[in-house]
């Protein structure tokens, strides 16, 4: 049976109506990276801001092209801990939440 939505648009228009799926999609990411799986944790990231602010609005709020931030959260990319975390702040500003880190 074929699927008659992508599963990117399906996130998307989730992701759109529903606050807790971002919250969700965005802390899974950080959860992932923290734990050692960077490349789910990037392409999570992707997926949010595919989802949400787009690339090229996350280019205008961070001074970076859009290829740029692309290349950053591929399966390839390599950000530095400086693009990474000044990315999640402004995540963290536009969808008004503050993430904390607590050991177990």
């Amino acid at each position: 049976m074929a699927l008659t939505k992508s599963f990117r648009d399906r996130v998307q228009s989730r992701a759109e109506t529903d606050p807790d799926f971002r919250y969700g999609l965005l802390t899974e990411s950080i959860e992932s990276m923290l734990s050692g799986d960077i490349e789910a944790g990037k392409s999570l990231l992707r997926d949010y801001v595919n989802a949400t602010i787009g690339f090229e609005g996350l280019a205008k709020v961070t001074g970076k092209s859009a290829k740029s931030l692309m290349r950053m959260v591929s399966r390839s990319g390599n950000p530095t801990a400086k693009n990474l975390f000044s990315i999640i702040s402004l995540i963290q500003q536009a969808e008004g939440v503050q993430l904390q880190i607590r050991t177990a």
